[in-house]
């Protein structure tokens, strides 16, 4: 069966070429994407999608044109997962971008877009073998304005997971300029320490996690949780470590080095707060 994507209103086979070599985004990653998680037809934390990508776009100075708004884009999403004949589970990425042009002179700062859908398994049971994970050495991540976007200038995170795989972890950490914990390369990570949650704050350099976000504003009622700068040390010392995003939910940890990890708070978190959207 064939496979299609949206560009600009327009749907296309999977394998069409549309991007030009004067592309933005692709000299030069000027732009932003969204992964979102569809469940029979109900586009999951949404509202946090969509107020993060319209936040990063006027961050980045796009000139937001009054019919592209959010309710319009899920349109388009709901009328290529028809397309797709994707209708259970569904991964989407949602690309905005800025078109062609020079570092100085883009034709506008209109955007543009591309979005794919793929079926995907949706289990949303908690992992039943911890993650190993490590830290990735040879990338920093800044601590700007620009640090907790997602952003299509993505290489320190490409670059991790590479080495993920030569080290055969399941995952590694991106360090911050400070060498305190950031993010790992698709997740935000959460340590609990003697019944408190800590995650590292935006301002350390990590991704704003929509997962992230949701899990601290339910986690707020049952459980003390704070945001601050988190060391290697502090890691290590962890009771437990679990990792965010809005495809998989949580995960839990079970290695760090020679650190190891059970996940007794991580099942509870689960039941409670990730199974009640999936």
């Amino acid at each position: 069966m064939s496979i299609f994507f949206t560009c600009n209103d327009k749907i296309y086979k999977e394998g069409t070429s549309v991007i030009s070599p004067d592309n933005r985004s692709l000299r030069y990653g000027d732009g932003l994407f969204e992964t979102l998680k569809i469940y029979k037809g109900i586009l999951q934390l949404g509202d946090y999608h969509f107020e993060r990508l319209f936040s990063g776009m006027e961050m980045l100075q796009f000139e937001i044109q009054k019919y592209f708004t959010a309710a319009y884009l899920e349109n388009k999403i709901a009328e290529l997962c028809k397309k797709n004949q994707h209708d259970l589970f569904i991964r989407v990425r949602l690309m905005i971008f800025r078109g062609n042009g020079g570092l100085y002179d883009p034709e506008n700062n209109f955007p543009n877009y591309i979005i794919q859908t793929w079926s995907i398994d949706g289990f949303s049971g908690l992992n039943s073998n911890g993650l190993i994970i490590d830290v990735y050495p040879d990338a920093k991540k800044s601590c700007d304005k620009f640090s907790h976007l997602k952003s299509n200038n993505f290489l320190p995170y490409i670059m991790a997971a590479l080495h993920a795989k030569t080290i055969k972890a399941n995952d590694c950490i991106l360090l911050n300029n400070y060498d305190r914990v950031c993010d790992t390369t698709i997740a935000n990570i959460f340590i609990i320490k003697d019944e408190v949650i800590y995650t590292p704050a935006l301002s350390e350099g990590c991704v704003a996690g929509v997962m992230r976000r949701f899990v601290i504003e339910k986690l707020t009622s049952d459980f003390k949780i704070i945001e601050k700068p988190l060391s290697i040390e502090e890691l290590q010392n962890a009771d437990e470590v679990f990792l965010t995003n809005s495809i998989k939910g949580i995960r839990w940890v079970k290695q760090f080095r020679d650190s190891q990890y059970n996940n007794i708070r991580v099942k509870k978190i689960h039941e409670l707060f990730i199974k009640t959207i999936y």
